[in-house]
């Protein structure tokens, strides 16, 4: 079998794509900050080839705000002043808007992009009637894909909580790094070897 210089070139550009793309991932996993955020699993284990968790990731919207400000409402002192800038949602439906997510004193916080300077790029987040600022969700749901030997941590027990921990790249989803299950303040990373 001969191989001709038009083949060879061809093979040579889409290795060179390939490993481009691997080279910017592994560029922003080392270069991007990382972070945990609390996750809820959105559904259980799914058979695609393997198995995935799909699980929904809170950020903090407090520094945020929302569309209207007539859908926020603010803890109040007697006199009626705000006391701080935690708020809650009182929208009568979900409220979703494009926000920039940034890792700050190490949590992962959402701000909004106000709609006259929306892109594409910016990642959704979505907030419930009463839903305290600080646990707003990410609208697209981030998959966690478990090698086929290994446990899964659903159900989660009464008590304890689902983190993720992730890597926050300049533009586009968090990416996952690993799960950990926090239960009366103690972290237990999981291991899926």
């Amino acid at each position: 079998m001969k191989l001709s210089k038009t083949s060879l070139a061809l093979l040579v550009i889409q290795l060179a794509l390939v490993s481009s793309v691997g080279a910017k991932y592994l560029y922003q996993r080392w270069n991007s900050p990382r972070v945990w955020a609390r996750v809820a699993t959105n559904e259980p284990l799914l058979a695609m080839h393997g198995r995935y968790l799909r699980l929904q990731m809170t950020v903090d919207g407090c520094r945020s705000t929302l569309p209207l400000a007539s859908q926020a409402s603010f803890p109040r002192n007697i006199d009626g002043t705000p006391r701080g800038k935690d708020f809650s949602v009182i929208a009568p439906k979900y409220i979703e808007f494009p926000a920039r997510l940034k890792v700050e004193n190490n949590r992962l916080e959402a701000i909004r992009i106000p709609e006259s300077d929306s892109l594409p790029l910016g990642i959704r987040v979505r907030a419930a009637p009463g839903m305290p600022c600080d646990s707003f969700l990410i609208d697209e749901p981030l998959n966690f894909y478990l090698a086929q030997g290994a446990p899964s941590p659903l159900p989660i027990k009464p008590g304890q909580e689902l983190w993720i921990e992730v890597t926050v790249p300049p533009q586009g989803p968090p990416r996952p790094l690993q799960l950990a299950l926090k239960q009366d303040g103690a972290w237990k990373p999981l291991a899926f070897q």
